[in-house]
């Protein structure tokens, strides 16, 4: 399915909807071509809700209840909720793509040096941690490291974002507070001409 590559604000706002009929509703075509269609979800990591986590959590059944996979960034609460409800949904890791921006241990040892500078808890460290060498268990091919970068920031994990952007057919967005990854990943969506739900929150 191709889109405009040069498109007009008017134009552009075709391509972000609020809602996943919405969103299945345009890639209807390509599903019937493609058979399973792969979702990126971008979310906040710095700030959350119960609201959000169900809301994550609730697109990603819809999702899968399609037969379609996700593709996600790996990182705190939205890309967590996703993965979490994508592997209780999918046990064997088969319609879940991970993109981390470094290898899983250099990856495990910053979440544990951003837990112990008091950025994030502990429990957090180790429960996302788990999660992610829980999924490489199940399913290698799930998780995509990166040997190439050795360093978590932001320019790597903005370089996974476009990861995730280019193996999508459609981004899910959860944006809190204006946060400025998310609007990374929609931006290159819709330079690539790919269809975008995005939800929006201020906590």
């Amino acid at each position: 399915m191709s889109f405009p590559m040069e498109k007009t604000p008017e134009q552009e706002k075709k391509f972000i909807v609020e809602d996943l009929a919405s969103l299945f509703g345009i890639l209807a075509d390509l599903k019937k071509e493609k058979g399973t269609l792969w979702f990126g979800i971008s979310g906040s990591w710095r700030d959350t809700s119960k609201e959000v986590e169900e809301s994550v959590r609730s697109a990603v059944k819809q999702i899968m209840e399609r037969g379609d996979g996700i593709v996600s960034g790996g990182a705190l609460n939205v890309d967590y909720f996703a993965t979490d409800e994508a592997i209780k949904l999918n046990p064997n890791g088969d319609k879940i793509k991970i993109f981390i921006p470094v290898v899983l241990d250099l990856y495990s040892s910053h979440y544990r040096k951003r837990a112990g500078e008091g950025v994030i808890t502990p429990e957090q460290a180790e429960v996302l941690i788990s999660q992610l060498v829980n999924l490489k268990n199940i399913n290698p091919e799930a998780l995509t490291e990166n040997p190439h970068n050795a360093a978590v920031d932001p320019k790597t994990y903005y370089e996974r974002n476009t990861e995730v952007v280019n193996v999508s057919d459609a981004i899910v967005g959860f944006q809190v507070n204006d946060s400025g990854g998310v609007q990374d990943t929609i931006d290159k969506a819709l330079a690539q001409g790919k269809p975008v739900c995005l939800k929006k929150y201020f906590i």
